[in-house]
């Protein structure tokens, strides 16, 4: 075969350090654009991204070039000195060091764009921690509680 051809969908999702609420809504949009972009600029386009006060969801698909960890890392990096730029309250903002990440098959996309794109509404009755453990249960990740948050 003379090309290599991939399609990898991944649903990422990780909180700031400790779930401090600083993603106000008067930065969701710009900090959704600002993902949108830096995953467009690492050859990853973004499909639907998602922000509420203390997390992030973003389905996107991974380049066929890249490593799920560089574009974790280059996201969590330059989005974070970004936000850190947009006010002294914000100065002291961090990302969580860890992330969760799983595959989405084609035939669940609408789903899923569906349950990132209604966030809002979603966390009025569950916290990230509830539904992360439940990620981790349905994709069947082993983990200790102990390790999982900062």
């Amino acid at each position: 075969m003379p090309q290599s051809l991939s399609k990898m969908v991944v649903h990422l999702t990780f909180s700031t350090k400790d779930r401090r609420p600083l993603i106000t809504p008067e930065i969701r949009e710009e900090l959704r654009a600002y993902l949108g972009g830096t995953l467009r600029d690492m050859d990853c386009p973004s499909l639907v991204i998602g922000a509420v006060a203390d997390h992030v969801h973003i389905l996107f698909v991974l380049s066929r070039k890249r490593s799920l960890a560089e574009v974790v890392e280059e996201i969590k990096k330059t989005s974070s000195k970004w936000i850190k730029g947009k006010g002294e309250a914000l100065g002291k903002f961090y990302w969580q060091r860890g992330y969760g990440a799983f595959s989405v098959s084609q035939s669940k996309m609408d789903d899923t764009k569906a349950y990132i794109a209604s966030q809002e509404e979603h966390h009025r009755g569950m916290s990230f921690q509830d539904e992360f453990r439940a990620f981790l249960v349905r994709h069947e990740v082993d983990f200790d509680e102990r390790y999982v948050w900062d």
